[in-house]
């Protein structure tokens, strides 16, 4: 074995100390890059800014506009800044970094002029992330899939309409609450129809009502009351059943389960339940 002596160990120490001394001077092996934008005054960085969107060089404009809200938080510039990263995140498909970026406006400036703005993006970025490649070919039906963007979404547009009734944004906001009301609903439905599939009658009838009462405008109204009818047969409930059948045939009397006044369970071990 070999033995160090004071005089070997107290060299093998100046010796570590040298190579740290070098490696701290030297920087290590990743060394600090400078900042670019260090010393740039904020009009310069905005107008640079400005004129990336508008050669829609986004990954530029969005350097710049980060720049200004690190650096200038209370500048001339800082809230157009924030508003135009909302869009420059939304250009570049980065819808988390959009609604980040909307609810931080949102939360920092409620009153602005432009607050409606900030929120529609919010909802838009929602709505885009929830959407499928194969939708608009109906090769899926994305209200089998997860839908949490798409409530978000839901609930943003409905809040812009609450809030913002006229903005200009809200006709657009509407049209989309259309189509997210009836995807929702549908969703609702197919969770229906998997516990009446499971024998879950109660469940369903529950999910059937909730369909009826928070999207009574949508095609899947009808669907969610054939939904209880059968729910209602399964818990061995027919004067309840035929409560909801009346119901259904008054909306819907060409109805797929309706053989003219009698329905027709699809999963429910039942006798056809006549009105």
């Amino acid at each position: 074995m070999r033995v160090f002596t004071p005089t070997a160990r107290l060299a093998t120490l100046l010796l570590a100390s040298t190579l740290l001394v070098g490696c701290a001077s030297n920087g290590g092996d990743t060394p600090e890059e400078e900042d670019e934008f260090a010393g740039v005054a904020e009009r310069e960085l905005y107008e640079d800014a400005r004129d990336a969107l508008d050669r829609r060089v986004f990954g530029s404009a969005i350097e710049r506009l980060e720049a200004i809200d690190t650096r200038y938080p209370f500048g001339n510039h800082a809230e157009q800044a924030q508003l135009e990263l909302i869009y420059a995140y939304y250009e570049t498909n980065d819808w988390e970094a959009t609604r980040a970026a909307a609810s931080r406006f949102i939360r920092l400036h409620p009153s602005h002029p432009q607050a409606d703005y900030a929120l529609y993006m919010r909802g838009l970025a929602a709505w885009e992330a929830g959407r499928f490649s194969l939708e608009r070919l109906k090769l899926i039906d994305i209200s089998k899939r997860d839908l949490g963007a798409s409530r978000d979404a839901y609930t943003d547009f409905s809040e812009l309409i609450r809030l913002y009734p006229n903005s200009q944004y809200a006709p657009d906001a509407e049209q989309r609450l259309v189509y997210l009301r009836n995807l929702l609903a549908r969703h609702e439905l197919h969770v229906a129809d998997f516990y009446l599939r499971k024998g879950a009658y109660l469940a369903a009838v529950e999910r059937g009502r909730w369909v009826v009462e928070n999207y009574p405008n949508t095609e899947a109204t009808r669907d969610a009351l054939a939904v209880m009818v059968e729910g209602y047969l399964g818990l061995e409930m027919r004067d309840r059943a035929r409560e909801v059948l009346n119901v259904l045939i008054e909306n819907d009397p060409r109805h797929e389960q309706l053989r003219g006044r009698t329905f027709e369970p699809r999963h429910v071990n039942a006798d056809s339940l006549s009105a």
